[in-house]
């Protein structure tokens, strides 16, 4: 059986969204994680920036990385991120919605990858990147998690994913690592 992995995507006011979510997971949290955040900083910053709120070891994928569960790989600068079996991938393909890394690229790619074992979070940000990945988890018969779009820095994207994915749960910022713990635990 395909090990479970969650998904996490966010964009604009996302790395303090982010820091919430990585610093509620433990340390003996069950799934490995893969983040994409739209960004603009310099190689290794968001994922230092996010380790420090966060338990788990969080580090900058790369190429052919395994996935391991406590861990959380995030997306490069430039790069898309994909989940391809028990490990991961970076594409210079052309940006997608105007995104390179793309929320889409990943959660799409861990949809098709690990079907009813996918967990998909959508976080804040300023536009719709996001809503068919996290569509396609759920097709799948993944989860799929929204931050409630009225509590967002910016409410475009967790509004676009909900429109585009009837059976997402939504969930304040705060609630959203309680519940990747339950999941985690129930469906491992």
């Amino acid at each position: 059986m395909t090990a479970q992995v969650v998904a996490i995507g966010a964009s604009w006011g996302g790395l303090r969204a982010l820091a919430v979510v990585l610093g509620g997971l433990p340390a003996d949290f069950a799934a490995p994680v893969v983040v994409t955040q739209h960004r603009g900083h310099a190689k290794g910053m968001l994922a230092e920036l996010l380790d420090r709120s966060a338990v788990l070891g969080v580090r900058e994928a790369e190429d052919k990385d395994p996935l391991r569960p406590g861990e959380v790989l995030v997306a490069p600068p430039d790069y898309h991120l994909l989940v391809d079996g028990d490990s991961v991938a970076l594409s210079v393909d052309e940006p997608v919605a105007f995104s390179r890394p793309s929320i889409d690229v990943l959660l799409s790619s861990v949809a098709a990858s690990h079907g009813d074992r996918a967990i998909g979070v959508v976080l804040t940000g300023a536009n719709s990147d996001g809503a068919a990945g996290l569509r396609a988890i759920w097709e799948r018969g993944g989860i799929a998690i929204v931050q409630d779009p009225d509590e967002a820095e910016r409410p475009e994207m967790p509004r676009a994913a909900l429109a585009a994915c009837a059976g997402a749960q939504v969930r304040p910022l705060e609630a959203i690592a309680p519940e990747l713990c339950r999941l985690a635990v129930v469906t491992r």
